[in-house]
């Protein structure tokens, strides 16, 4: 009697049940944890804390990035697109939205992921790098339970998808030029669209909760497109099928707008994507 063909970690998942959880995170420095770890006695100011640890890493970074290690970001936006099974766009949401409040997107990410637990698998661009340690650690400043998460899913080669790191051949490529932007681009998606990630914190001291959280859903879309193409490449579906999937995904994502007005630029500036030269 032939042997029965191993199944893959989804091919017991219903069509409709996520399959799939794309997701994106945006971040500021936590200046209080800043001021009593890096520069305690000082009397500085949480915000001089900030400016002092961001002039140290300018001085120490090769491109002049003012960017504070992970350990030191508090999470001010979570966005999560739902895919199921046949990869297509199921929602998309912003946790804890219209607020916005760190503890709770923190605790609502992790209290939500055991609902995605039984086969769901989390898609990231760099989420083995950022993300996903920054929400770790979030997890442990806040004491949130997520078992099979840190049991069993942290590893290289767990379902969980690092497409920076996929695209990065695991490593055997030192760093990726252009990063998302450079990927959503060349199949036509919005990419950057005036806000990038060095801006996230000045825009947090203006009280610009809404444009983050924004800013952070366009990149789970990009985020979401690129998992598409990339799965054209690993052969799980074919060119054809990924065009139908767009298709309704734009659909769907038509019908989001009326709740997430914000989604109109995205859709305004995706362009056919065709290939050149």
């Amino acid at each position: 009697m032939p042997s029965t063909p191993p199944q893959s970690p989804t091919a017991k998942i219903p069509a409709t049940k996520t399959a799939f959880v794309v997701m994106d995170t945006e971040s500021i420095p936590d200046g209080k944890l800043i001021n009593i770890v890096k520069y305690p006695g000082l009397g500085l100011s949480d915000e001089d804390a900030i400016e002092r640890a961001r002039a140290e890493a300018r001085a120490l970074s090769p491109t002049g990035s003012d960017f504070i290690h992970y350990t030191f970001q508090l999470p001010v936006a979570v966005c999560a697109a739902r895919v199921d099974i046949r990869f297509a766009l199921q929602s998309i949401r912003c946790i804890d939205a219209p607020l916005y409040r760190t503890r709770e997107i923190a605790t609502k990410f992790w209290n939500g992921l055991l609902n995605y637990a039984d086969g769901a698998a989390l898609v990231t661009f760099n989420g083995r790098g950022f993300d996903l340690p920054m929400l770790e650690l979030a997890a442990y400043r806040y004491g949130c339970s997520a078992k099979d998460y840190f049991t069993t899913r942290r590893k290289r080669f767990s379902a969980d998808i690092d497409l920076q790191d996929f695209m990065m051949n695991y490593g055997a490529t030192r760093g990726f030029a252009g990063g998302l932007n450079l990927l959503a681009k060349l199949i036509g998606k919005p990419g950057k669209m005036g806000v990038s990630g060095d801006q996230v914190y000045e825009m947090f001291k203006q009280g610009k909760l809404q444009e983050i959280n924004d800013y952070c859903m366009f990149d789970t879309l990009d985020t979401y497109f690129v998992f598409l193409r990339t799965r054209v490449l690993t052969g799980d579906i074919s060119s054809e099928r990924e065009a139908e999937i767009i298709q309704k995904a734009r659909e769907t994502i038509a019908k989001e707008a009326e709740e997430h007005p914000a989604l109109r630029v995205y859709l305004e500036a995706w362009t056919d994507g065709q290939p050149w030269p």
